[in-house]
């Protein structure tokens, strides 16, 4: 029987309606992008945290962790400006030139003006951005600033090693708001947590929040209120004591953050990330620019060896954890590596973001080990490359080359030597040349380390030499 075309049509317009109509039912509505709080620490060791076992407290960071995730091998950059970096771009630091130490209180350079930063990325997704504390990724140019960089706020320290109570380094003032200096009484930590409190009370809940709370703490110098070292009176060492009370009185301020967000009734869809931007300081070298000559470094980075400025697992693997209730099951421990450089895809993806405007990301979305317990994507870890050393990680073995004469190499079984204290690289010259290949791939396409550039060109000047010839900025060490 042939169906009229006049019967046909109306059937089949009400199939294919009936069929979508049950298509979209079956499709669950997309989920609100999440507000990000992203909390730094300033040089905290691995260990300086309760739930790793340390006498300094820490109830609320504790309680992050206790409801969320721990992140047991994550790893930072060996010192901030290169960390800090790496979570703004997604990208190793040695793509664009701040491999190397840190941004210094007389350099005008900053992370570079082509790199399309994590905070412009979640304001094109619809955020509102802030950043709260320290930022050390460009002072000395307006144009390197936060709020050219994709922040609609800023408060705080642009290069951050300064004094808790008068905010100045070196006898002047680093401490603003909205790119405006602000000279104000009070203790750097308790103001940055009244600025991220203000800035939760005050959000419009219908717009997503990133904010970026970065404290120097507990970056030296070694300072906190009265009130907080009473608490440690029973700790002998007065560094100790000093640098214990910074991180309970930063961990204070991180739980009052966590109950404004719980009185604003955003915390159910807030992802918190804590970390350190590095190790744990362990040489006087890299502690601060102030007289460290009478000063114990009081910092703990656990089984890890060396610190801040090191290669070792002391200066790179560090203290991690991640918060979403409902989200992110409490109680648990992703045992993968995932790398500062993962942050930016992640939060971008979940922010419903895109990624047509960065240059290639060296990030992974580490989500799914994250919320799903799936394994990390990541098997590979570089831990710098510049021009006198490099680092490179694949699997559980890993090369740190240092070619300045006499060169050395080292290999270690991170999986079977975390400590980093059995050598192996003479018994495995194989996979000693694989990862020495593949440093040198990474250093034939890195941008010549900034520090150095302008530490070398000054360095002529002073010395009324003629400018430098091509590859001439690269031909100093670094005491490692």
């Amino acid at each position: 029987m042939t169906i009229p075309t006049r019967v046909l049509a109306p059937l089949i317009l009400s199939i294919l309606l009936w069929g979508s109509a049950n298509a979209q039912q079956d499709v669950p509505a997309r989920a609100a992008p999440p507000n990000i709080v992203y909390i730094v620490s300033d040089d905290q060791g691995w260990k300086d945290v309760g739930f790793h076992g340390s006498g300094i407290r820490t109830p609320n960071i504790d309680a992050l962790a206790a409801g969320g995730v721990r992140l047991e091998q994550f790893y930072a950059q060996p010192m901030c400006t290169p960390t800090r970096a790496a979570l703004m771009t997604g990208r190793y630091p040695f793509r664009y030139g701040l491999q190397t130490a840190v941004i210094l209180s007389t350099h005008t350079y900053g992370l570079a003006l082509d790199e399309w930063l994590l905070p412009q990325a979640l304001k094109e997704a619809g955020y509102e951005t802030a950043i709260t504390g320290k930022w050390h990724l460009g002072h000395g140019d307006a144009k390197y600033w936060p709020r050219q960089r994709g922040f609609d706020h800023q408060y705080g320290p642009l290069i951050g090693e300064i004094d808790y109570f008068t905010h100045e380094q070196h006898g002047v003032l680093d401490w603003y708001r909205d790119n405006k200096p602000v000279r104000e009484p009070g203790y750097s930590t308790t103001l940055l947590g009244d600025d991220a409190v203000k800035l939760i009370e005050d959000h419009d809940t219908k717009i997503p929040l990133f904010l970026y709370l970065a404290f120097n703490a507990p970056h030296t110098p070694y300072q906190a209120p009265q009130e907080y070292l009473d608490r440690y009176m029973d700790v002998a060492d007065t560094s100790r004591r000093a640098y214990s009370a910074q991180i309970t009185a930063m961990d204070d301020q991180i739980g009052r953050v966590v109950a404004a967000l719980d009185e604003k009734k955003m915390r159910d869809n807030t992802l918190i990330v804590f970390q350190s931007d590095n190790g744990g300081t362990r040489n006087k070298m890299f502690a601060g620019e102030g007289d460290m000559s009478k000063v114990n470094i009081p910092v703990d980075n656990g089984p890890y060896r060396d610190g801040k400025g090191s290669l070792y697992e002391g200066g790179t693997r560090v203290v991690a954890i991640m918060n979403w209730p409902g989200k992110i099951k409490a109680g648990g421990t992703v045992g993968g590596m995932i790398h500062v450089v993962d942050m930016y895809p992640t939060l971008v993806g979940l922010a419903g973001g895109t990624f047509d405007r960065n240059k290639p990301l060296d990030g992974l979305d580490v989500w799914p080990a994250i919320a799903g317990g799936a394994p990390s994507p990541r098997t590979e870890v570089i831990y710098n490359v510049e021009p006198f050393r490099a680092g490179v990680r694949q699997g559980d073995w890993k090369l740190i080359w240092r070619t300045p004469l006499p060169a050395s190499v080292e290999l270690y079984n991170i999986a079977q030597d975390p400590s980093e204290k059995n050598d192996v690289a003479a018994a495995n010259p194989d996979k000693v040349a694989v990862l020495q290949k593949r440093a040198n791939e990474l250093a034939a396409t890195m941008a010549r380390p900034l520090l150095l550039q302008t530490e070398f060109q000054a360095l002529r000047g002073r010395l009324s030499l003629p400018p430098a010839l091509p590859g001439e900025e690269l031909m100093f060490d670094e005491e490692d």
